[in-house]
């Protein structure tokens, strides 16, 4: 099996160093799982990191492929305006993918140097010090989350034969509404989705997730949660462990890092 690698990471602004300075500390258990699964990048030789992510102008009906040939993170939108050195995309894979995918989703390819904050950011601890792995941000839709699972497994498939050695990542963040002072307010629920998630992912019990409660959804407002129902296809008919590396609420909101170690 070519993927050798899966995993559900966050994208808190704060675990970067220029825009969290002395309040980096609040994240200390992120940043140390996402060093963690850095190190994994580098010990599995993974030459290609796939993605997916809930990026800006999402399609209604569609999935969008990112062949920009090279990737550059801006976090310009949060005071840092430091210039990072760009990652390569992988121009090769991202056409066969769209080529598997043509007569079975709905699949564009754009172009975009500017990655969007929710790859970049995790981008900044998986990738540090490996300039060789290249990346294919792929955006989410706004179909439904049956069809997201579907494409994931539908990627895997593809990318099952690969000669190349694939990572693939989902990038999303939990409740908005686990404090007082979160972006969404506090919100029972909030927790109530996160504890489900979390159990679930550890029970490997896919059918609740992919069947939750919409009305959960709505009011613990997690944004990528079709992130992770599109790794969730990935691993269909995939032997795996749920290692949960990392959960936390400084600020109101669910940062869960996940491993799905592949058996």
């Amino acid at each position: 099996m070519s993927i050798n690698l899966t995993a559900f990471v966050p994208h808190p602004p704060l675990i970067i160093t220029e825009i969290g300075g002395d309040n980096i500390t609040q994240v200390a258990n992120t940043i140390r799982a996402l060093e963690k699964l850095n190190e994994l990048i580098y010990q599995l030789s993974i030459e290609t990191l796939i993605v997916f992510a809930n990026q800006n102008d999402l399609i209604d009906n569609a999935f969008g492929i990112n062949h920009a040939s090279s990737l550059t993170a801006d976090f310009a939108t949060f005071g840092d305006i430091t210039k990072y050195s760009p990652y390569k995309n992988d121009i090769e894979l991202s056409y066969q993918i769209r080529e598997y995918l043509e007569t079975r989703q709905s699949v564009v390819l754009y172009s975009d140097e500017k990655l969007h904050y929710s790859v970049g950011i995790p981008l900044f601890y998986l990738l540090k010090n490996l300039p060789n792995t290249k990346v294919i941000p792929i955006n989410n839709s706004q179909l439904n989350y049956e069809r997201h699972w579907q494409f994931g497994n539908q990627i895997k498939d593809c990318c099952i034969n690969s000669n190349k050695r694939i990572g693939i990542i989902a990038s999303g963040n939990l409740s908005h509404c686990l404090t007082e002072d979160a972006p969404g307010g506090l919100s029972i629920r909030g927790k109530e989705f996160d504890n489900f998630v979390i159990d679930n992912l550890k029970k490997k019990n896919i059918s609740r997730l992919l069947d939750i409660d919409q009305q959960l959804i709505a009011e613990a407002k997690p944004s990528g949660y079709r992130t992770l129902i599109t790794l969730l296809g990935v691993l269909k008919n995939t032997q795996f462990e749920t290692e949960i590396l990392s959960y936390e609420y400084p600020l109101g909101i669910g940062y869960l890092t996940a491993n799905f170690k592949l058996q």
